[in-house]
């Protein structure tokens, strides 16, 4: 590698092999593996056989059991993960199986959240890669000491083969599996540093295309998804949001909701009610005939996405209301007001919704200050907090088990859901209760990504070179939310709602500034976060720099990138791989870069426009660097996942906002793309051996502003400048 990355400059030694809070290290498994959820018939158990650590077991057959720590959501990274630790472990892959770990962050923490269980941001290959092939290292180690011991030879003549340990000067070899049944745990553990693990060339594993482990279990009906719990005595809640966020039940009328079938019993939330049942059907009719007087004071109350839009832009326009710096090179405010031209431009973009296909659940059951929960989530270490504050007890009292997930995209990062679950489930005496979202309350109250007012000015010189860049963004802050004394340590600073204005681009003087404002609208993550809007402004600026430079913009992006030959690479290979400069009729092909989320992303996308306003996008072309690709086609599938995200955010979906009330229902009035919508799509992966980065939002951000620059060819310059491109907004655009 280039550099030691920083998830591996640690070593493993036999402190990183204590389990839970137990302070004893592990021995000989007569047991297995303490007690976790597992993935359907994958799970397996050492059976009489060897515990090497918390990540992997070894049963006496010879089965490998890894634990995989992060959440499954459709991704692929219960089969990545394990296969990082299996390449090091030198196992047969066709002997592993692979266990959801339990959510105990001591053992399975990611070392990019603090080593709390989270599964966002593209974070997951990136932030355990170096962690589980010491992991791996160390497991093989001991199995090699353990035969050197059997066999009365020096551990330095032997090495392994997949599955076996082999001593090649007499021609014998152990299978992990006998070697399992008398092992044992050395002490004190011998140190694994960088210096132990495989050398790229031997990679057997890593770099290959593994069948990922998940796909049969979907494929043949037996997965188990949160909303499949299902237990003894298990009762369902159905629960009446309000229409707008922040208001609270003032009066309730259950007596038509007790004439209901199945009616168990009425709960009062702290923002909603909930309606127990017999069944869920039973349930949702009988929320559905509560009369419930709402009150009127939320903040919310004020939202329309017009007047806030409006609102936004005029922050981002008053410099003298001053945000957190994002970015701070040089004094780009100085050099603009010194610049011998300024251009300047404006950009929104509407909220979105997750629509997961998986319908927002959670099952739980409370015991006293003792709280048990089946929740699809992305991260176990939010789910225990924010189950342990509505329970009235502490997170270590919560038990949360992570079954697969029907899609996230952050949605699931959230613990409002399960926090209604626990609080129903306080009031039913110990019996475990199962709440469901339907479509209509996952559409309406979901964790929209936020809607933003951008704002870019840049200075340019008499040759229309850039000597100073200010991005001003204004929007509703995600982080503020979920943890405002961390924002507030931070400086204010959330890259989630605000992130993306970054970038490799080597100018003189940069700043990018975000301001954040309370509106009385709750927002969330979203798949690519804050690059898939940031980026479309910053994209298409740069497109704008480059026409009044007189060059093609793909050469413009090249001379910026003049230091990052990895940026470099994946533009011409994009390029390459559109005929970007191919003379074409009646079609245009729009190109954008990303270094969002640590890995280089360049795309193009051709475009032609048809009646009224509407936009034909004809192909989609990416190529993308995100180090040492640990699954190829995997990454090709999740770049052509989070395209499709991209492209549906550009074209179609729009949450709008009348005085605090969501106006979309159902997919009938949030539309996003069908199969018939799709274009074709081409990804090129560009390997390079760096440190793995990020792949399942990396697609994102490049679609908008890739459309946005095609347009701009097929028009003579008229940009977009908000999202989603609507045919009104396209239609007023070309009458411009």
């Amino acid at each position: 590698m280039n550099e030691t990355p920083r998830n591996l400059q640690f070593a493993l030694s036999r402190r990183s092999f204590v389990v839970g809070g137990t302070g004893a290290a592990i021995g000989v498994s007569f047991g297995g593996l303490a007690k976790a959820a597992t993935l359907g018939d994958l799970s397996a158990k050492a059976d009489k056989g060897l515990v090497a650590n918390a990540w992997i077991s070894i049963g006496s057959d010879g089965t490998v059991t890894i634990m995989s720590a992060a959440s499954e959501m459709g991704q692929g990274i219960m089969t990545t993960l394990p296969v990082v630790v299996a390449e090091e472990l030198d196992a047969d892959w066709a002997k592993v199986r692979v266990v959801q770990s339990p959510a105990n962050e001591k053992d399975y923490g990611n070392p990019n959240f603090g080593g709390t269980l989270t599964t966002v941001g593209s974070m997951s290959t990136n932030g355990y890669f170096g962690k589980l092939r010491l992991a791996g290292a160390q497991a093989r180690r001991i199995l090699i000491l353990n035969a050197a011991k059997t066999w009365n030879v020096p551990a330095t003549e032997l090495t392994t083969e997949p599955g076996f340990v082999v001593h090649a000067a007499s021609g014998r070899k152990l299978s992990y599996g006998e070697i399992a049944k008398t092992a044992t745990v050395p002490d004190p553990m011998p140190e694994i540093t960088k210096a132990d693990l495989k050398p790229a060339s031997q990679f057997r594993l890593i770099g290959k295309d593994i069948p990922r482990i998940d796909v049969p279990l979907k494929v043949n009906g037996t997965a188990i998804y949160g909303i499949d719990t299902h237990m003894p005595g298990m009762v369902y809640a159905s629960i009446r949001n309000p229409d707008v966020q922040g208001e609270t039940p003032l009066q309730v009328d259950d007596a038509a909701a007790k004439k209901v079938k199945g009616f168990i019993k009425t709960v009062m939330l702290p923002n909603a009610v909930a309606v127990v049942a017999d069944s869920f059907e039973h349930a949702r009719k009988g929320a559905a005939a509560l009369v419930i007087k709402w009150s009127e004071t939320a903040k919310a109350r004020s939202y329309s996405s017009e007047a806030v839009t409006a609102d936004y832009l005029k922050i981002a326009a008053d410099k003298s209301q001053t945000g957190a710096a994002m970015v701070k090179i040089g004094d780009a405010p100085a050099a603009i007001a010194g610049a011998a031209k300024v251009i300047e431009a404006e950009f929104t973009n509407d909220h979105v919704s997750h629509i997961c296909m998986e319908p927002m659940n959670a099952t739980a059951i409370v015991k006293g200050d003792q709280v048990e929960a089946w929740v699809s989530n992305q991260s176990p270490t939010n789910m225990k907090r924010g189950a342990a504050e509505a329970a009235g007890t502490t997170p270590d009292k919560v038990t949360i088990h992570t079954p697969l997930l029907g899609g996230g995209f952050g949605r699931r990062s959230d613990p409002d859901v399960l926090r209604g679950a626990v609080l129903i489930a306080k009031a039913m005496d110990g019996k475990p209760v199962k709440v469901i979202w339907p479509r209509e309350d996952d559409v309406q109250k979901d964790m929209f990504r936020p809607m933003s007012g951008q704002r870019i000015s840049i200075g340019l010189d008499a040759d229309n070179n850039i000597v100073g860049w200010h991005h001003r963004i204004v929007n509703e802050s995600y982080y503020a939310r979920v943890n405002p004394v961390g924002f507030e340590k931070l400086g204010f600073k959330d890259i989630v709602s605000a992130g993306g204005g970054e970038f490799k681009y080597g100018l003189p003087a940069h700043l990018v500034e975000s301001v954040h404002v309370k509106r009385g609208i709750n927002v969330g993550a979203w798949r690519g976060i804050a690059p898939g809007f940031t980026k479309f402004a910053v994209e298409t600026m740069i497109d704008e720099v480059a026409a009044k430079k007189g060059v093609d913009p793909l050469d413009f992006r090249i001379s910026l990138l003049s230091k990052e030959p990895r940026a470099i690479a994946v533009l011409k290979a994009v390029a390459e791989m559109s005929n970007y400069s191919k003379a074409r009729t009646g079609t245009a092909v729009g190109i954008a870069f990303s270094d969002a989320l640590g890995s280089y992303t360049a795309g193009a996308v051709e475009v032609s426009l048809g009646k009224n306003g509407s936009l034909d996008v004809h192909h989609i072309w990416a190529a993308v660097d995100t180090g040492i690709a640990v699954q190829p086609k995997n990454i090709i599938a999740q770049m052509e996942g989070s395209m499709v995200f991209g492209l549906s955010a550009a074209l179609y979906e729009q949450i709008t906002i009348r005085d605090g009330v969501v106006q979309q229902t159902n997919l009938d009035s949030y539309r996003v793309p069908r199969m018939s919508d799709l274009p074709p799509m081409e990804i090129r992966i560009v390997a390079t051996d760096n440190a793995p980065t990020g792949v399942g939002e990396a697609g994102t951000p490049v679609i908008a502003p890739a459309i946005a620059n095609a347009v701009a060819k097929l028009t003579g310059g008229k940009r977009l400048r908000a999202l989603p491109f609507t045919t009104d907004r396209v239609e007023k655009l070309l009458q411009a």
